[in-house]
């Protein structure tokens, strides 16, 4: 009986230690994807500000092309 019983609490103590080893796991990739998401969060809040700061060059060269359309139209309607 003795035997039998020092089997039955060999097996119980190498569950609990798997499942120690599987939460280390767990905890590890859990930083590691904490990590990530971090890095991932402050990219995009650097992309946001990059965007927001820098000027639209794109918007004025329009608004100058259309102020010179517009001018040639009203040239050719006096004439």
């Amino acid at each position: 009986m003795n035997k039998i019983e020092d089997m039955i609490s060999a097996t119980k103590l190498n569950e609990l230690l798997h499942k120690k080893d599987e939460c280390k796991a767990k905890k590890v990739i859990l930083w590691i994807l904490a990590v990530v998401g971090a890095v991932a969060a402050v990219a995009a809040i650097a992309y946001a500000v990059y965007r927001f700061l820098t000027p639209d060059y794109l918007e004025d060269f329009e608004e100058e092309f259309e102020d010179d359309f517009e001018d040639d139209c009203f040239d050719e309607e006096e004439i």
